[in-house]
């Protein structure tokens, strides 16, 4: 939506190109164009969604441009998020992140992501990660107007967040799966008026 009206939120800033956007994407490069182009897209493939929820695990705690700067590094490191190779990880591996630089070396967070990416193999036997993550779609999604008014949890975020425990997932509280939910698309978050409200293609 390009206009040269207010923005519906004071939450929202109008842009040198004429599009509305939240204040944490209206500045930094980075994040902007992740904003316009990444973030709240669908996601469907396994390896995407191991991806992100991986990365949601270790932004626990920090902020999500921490994490998008480190993305590439996290990506080499951890073998493009390829769960066949990171369910391979032994101890070796792990000493091996734990001196990279490059990534956040927090040690729980690398055991978690090896763990999950062995319970994501395990999965494919029950139709595998990204069905039971989309599986949890709500009936309807949130129409926040405001920063405010974005929810960080939901009862849907809670209920993936016990499947994924039941089948051996680790760091994927219910906070941490609600914010996998908006980046996969599956729920739309996008302040009401913002450009990219409802450009998804799953909530019109």
């Amino acid at each position: 939506m390009t206009t040269d009206a207010a923005p519906a939120s004071t939450d929202l800033v109008i842009g040198d190109d004429g599009l509305a956007r939240p204040v944490w994407a209206s500045a930094d490069p980075m994040l902007r164009d992740y904003y316009d182009t990444e973030w709240g897209m669908p996601v469907r493939d396994e390896r995407g969604v191991f991806e992100r929820l991986s990365l949601e695990a270790f932004q626990s705690g920090l902020s999500w441009r921490t994490i998008l700067a480190k993305r590439p590094a996290f990506r080499a490191a951890f073998a493009d998020f390829d769960p066949d190779t990171v369910a391979t990880f032994g101890e070796d591996d792990v000493a091996r992140l734990m001196t990279d630089a490059g990534i956040v070396r927090n040690r729980a967070k690398i055991l978690a992501t090896i763990t999950n990416a062995r319970a994501t193999v395990a999965l494919r036997a029950d139709g595998g990660l990204a069905d039971l993550v989309w599986s949890f779609r709500p009936a309807s999604t949130p129409e926040p107007r405001s920063a405010a008014e974005v929810p960080t949890t939901s009862d849907e975020s809670t209920a993936l967040s016990k499947a994924l425990r039941k089948r051996g997932f680790a760091f994927v509280g219910p906070t941490t799966m609600h914010a996998l939910m908006e980046a996969l698309g599956i729920v739309d978050t996008h302040l009401v008026g913002s450009h990219r409200r409802g450009t998804s293609g799953v909530w019109q």
